[in-house]
């Protein structure tokens, strides 16, 4: 089945398979595991910061990220549209006891004076605001600018709070601004980014921050249920991720402007060419989606990602160009049966 429902589906690699069956592992909660240490130390060094840590989810380090910068009864600053807020349980006030202060966003980013008027002053009334959390890539599919994340790291330094970025997406983040991903990182306290998206790895994320953020986030891994065994079987995925995934994302990245200027060209669709930064297409429609999606299934081909009349349509390393010339042909066939 050729899948364009979301980059989380892509399947590990030939070479990912092989390194699984010939990795050296130990027990990662005695901090005994090489591979993980090899792809912790990568993962570090990459993104510019002094540690890492191998998390198995992005929602898990983002919570973790979370619980380690704040404290229980503390405010947090989210996006309305970002995925803390929307597509984590409502994890972070179950698990850390915090409170959301909600922000609408404008292509991605929270306006700079929503967030100054956010910061709660010291006041017996308020909560603390303690945390700033952004998204790049945001889910909308834009990326935010280096000058926008330097504005909120100023803010940040200025009221005395961390910053954290969700960074799901933060190779293609980085690859659609031409840009080393320690331009990005730069202006955080904490990141987290998933080898299990676009990179092709089949489980895992990482999160990244100085030492003394680490070592607390280790503990409240094993606290959170995080703490694994021989996980250098994926960590040996991750390794492959980040030394070639993180390489060949502009493929993906351009699959999505292609797949963006076909269905421009069909009338019953209204591509959304302000939010392409990254390797999804979102496009609004009049059909109904669900039963495209059954007509396309014999076919083999699946999508997902719709709501209502809007459609995403992602690509990653397990779709190619042929595949893309399939979807439009089969899309074409259906609004003309």
């Amino acid at each position: 089945m050729i899948d364009f429902r979301s980059d989380t589906v892509t399947k590990p690699t030939k070479e990912m398979r092989i390194a699984m069956m010939d990795v050296l592992v130990g027990d990662d909660v005695y901090e005994d595991d090489p591979t993980i240490k090899e792809l912790e130390n990568l993962a570090a060094s990459m993104t510019g910061f002094e540690a890492a840590l191998f998390v198995p989810s992005g929602t898990f380090g983002n919570q973790l990220a979370i619980m380690t910068h704040t404290n229980r009864g503390d405010e947090i600053i989210v996006g309305m549209h970002s995925h803390i807020k929307n597509y984590e349980v409502g994890a972070a006030a179950v698990l850390s006891g915090v409170s959301y202060h909600i922000i609408e966003e404008m292509l991605g980013m929270m306006p700079l004076t929503k967030i100054r008027e956010g910061v709660r002053g010291n006041d017996v009334h308020y909560p603390d605001t303690s945390l700033i959390c952004l998204e790049n890539a945001h889910g909308s599919g834009k990326v935010l600018p280096l000058e926008y994340l330097s504005e909120v790291r100023n803010i940040a330094n200025q009221n005395d709070l961390k910053v954290h970025i969700d960074g799901a997406r933060l190779f293609n983040a980085a690859t659609s601004l031409d840009v080393d991903v320690k331009e990005i990182t730069k202006y955080a306290d904490s990141v987290m980014f998933c080898l299990s998206k676009g990179l092709a790895s089949p489980i895992g994320s990482m999160v990244v921050g100085n030492q003394k953020f680490i070592d607390k986030a280790r503990r409240n891994r094993k606290l959170m249920g995080g703490g694994m065994r021989q996980v250098g079987i994926l960590g040996a995925c991750g390794l492959i991720s980040l030394k070639e995934m993180t390489k060949r994302l502009k493929e993906d990245h351009k699959n999505a402007k292609y797949v963006a200027e076909q269905l421009s060209m069909i009338p019953e669709f209204d591509v959304d060419f302000e939010h392409l930064d990254i390797n999804m297409v979102f496009v609004k429609s009049t059909i109904d989606f669900v039963d495209l999606k059954e007509y396309l299934i014999p076919k083999g081909i699946i999508i997902g990602g719709y709501k209502g009349e809007n459609l995403r349509v992602a690509l990653h390393n397990d779709v190619k160009k042929e595949d893309i010339d399939l979807l439009i042909k089969y899309i074409k066939e259906y609004l003309n049966k």
